[in-house]
């Protein structure tokens, strides 16, 4: 038994807890029920909810959500442009925000779709470390894309390498 203050009071019956914390306009709260016997707490419950509520607001105000970020380009995007998206593409992975890489075809580029898909692995390759892969490069109809995110902190899970189908540069997804 706790009171207000944290204090230990000791072991006593629930009628004697009760009766304590009516004395002292207070509620009696069970803080770890599993245990033998029971912790409780005489406190105000209102202000400790109250204040729970204001933490979990701070908590949430403070949370910034992740949003996906698309940068496109086509199999014919010259070094000085794809230098700039790879600029976009970094200060997108410095907010903390995810990055969709699409590469579209149009008319005869879909006979050639090997160089767009070397120019994706281009682009990761261009990166480096500063991503890490979170979707393999993969076609959905005219559109070849792929998903990366900022580098992961903890490098305790080893790197698969994921072959290029083009015969290209290795992927490497962590």
């Amino acid at each position: 038994m706790l009171d207000s203050q944290g204090q230990m009071l000791g072991v006593m019956s629930t009628r004697d807890a009760q009766r304590l914390a009516d004395n002292r306009g207070l509620d009696l709260v069970e803080i770890t029920p599993n245990a033998v016997p029971p912790v409780c707490k005489i406190m105000d419950y209102g202000k400790f909810k109250y204040e729970q509520s204001i933490k979990e607001k701070q908590q949430r105000k403070s949370q910034k959500a992740a949003q996906v970020k698309e940068i496109k380009f086509h199999p014919g995007t010259d070094i000085g442009d794809l230098n700039h998206k790879i600029r976009q593409i970094k200060e997108f992975l410095d907010e903390g925000n995810k990055v969709r890489l699409s590469l579209q075809f149009r008319g005869r580029e879909n006979a050639h779709r090997d160089i767009g898909e070397d120019k994706i692995s281009e682009v990761l390759a261009m990166l480096g470390d500063a991503c890490s892969v979170e979707q393999a490069p993969k076609t959905d109809g005219r559109i070849h894309f792929c998903l990366i995110g900022p580098p992961r902190k903890n490098s305790a899970k080893p790197k698969t390498e994921v072959p290029n189908l083009s015969g290209g540069i290795k992927i490497s997804v962590s």
